[in-house]
């Protein structure tokens, strides 16, 4: 069996102008990773977590006790990015190292990425409860052919938002599954299910990958020179630079039915326009 953890950065509310402090888009990832995979992987990200951040203060103001508590301290890839854009040298370089580490970790697991990223349009309609269901449903038929072509069956995990808002996207995808003329996520075993990520390192993970590495990556491809204001920094380069043809060889890409590439990281550019190949584009 698969499971996808997905996780999301940005925020769902329109951008009212280009000097808004709105986030200028929104984007959600799933990172897939074979079960049998879970463990070796959880371990390690454990041990990282430990070796970048020795100082860690948990949510209850603790350090981490046991090796086995380092699962609830939870570095942020909000913060990372903006160490990274911002901070002095040696911060940047740490925060540069550790995404490093961790995605040679994804790497080494044979995990994918599947994601979709929503370039806001300024002064734009931003319709979020549609995009963020729409963005679970593409991510569910993106999953759905992974396991298709591995002949496996699969579990979605998503960062829990709140308990109206979760049901709500489930039931989507609910009517996709079991509408008879829909019928589609056939090799999902059930609905998405919510987890809290201080108990997931799929969802610590897929958050950083999302929030540290393709939210500044987007930002910078298609927001740069047409937002300013605190969400688009000039050293989101950096992130770019370093880490968008990993990101690019991480994706999972198929032929649809029609006989088209699909899957991997889509991007809707409501300002330029512009496709999806971009963002991997130096």
């Amino acid at each position: 069996m698969h499971v996808c953890y997905v996780d999301e950065a940005g925020c769902t509310g329109q951008l009212p102008s280009a000097t808004s402090d709105i986030q200028p888009l929104f984007a959600m990832l799933g990172l897939i990773l074979d079960q049998s995979k879970v463990q070796d992987l959880t371990l390690k990200f454990l041990y990282l977590k430990r070796e970048f951040f020795p100082n860690a203060v948990l949510w209850d103001n603790r350090s981490p006790r046991q090796f086995l508590d380092w699962v609830l301290f939870e570095p942020k890839g909000g913060d990372l990015r903006k160490q990274i854009a911002e901070g002095g040298k040696r911060g940047r370089r740490q925060a540069l190292r550790f995404f490093d580490k961790m995605l040679s970790l994804i790497e080494e697991a044979g995990a994918k990425l599947v994601g979709r990223v929503w370039v806001k349009g300024i002064s734009q309609p931003f319709n979020g409860h549609a995009v963020y269901t729409s963005s679970v449903q593409r991510l569910c038929e993106y999953f759905d052919a992974s396991l298709v072509s591995t002949g496996d069956h699969g579990l979605l995990v998503a960062d829990s938002r709140t308990k109206d808002k979760n049901a709500k996207v489930s039931h989507s995808v609910f009517t996709g599954r079991y509408s008879a003329k829909m019928n589609r996520y056939v090799n999902l075993v059930e609905l998405p299910v919510f987890g809290h990520s201080e108990n997931h390192v799929g969802l610590q993970m897929c958050d950083l990958v999302c929030s540290g590495i393709l939210f500044p990556t987007a930002v910078h491809t298609y927001c740069a020179g047409h937002v300013r204001n605190v969400h688009v920094r000039p050293g989101y380069q950096r992130i770019k630079e370093q880490f968008a043809e990993r990101l690019k060889k991480l994706q999972y890409r198929y032929l649809s039915s029609d006989g088209k590439w699909t899957g991997g990281i889509v991007c809707s550019d409501a300002i330029g326009q512009r496709p999806g190949q971009r963002l991997f584009e130096l």
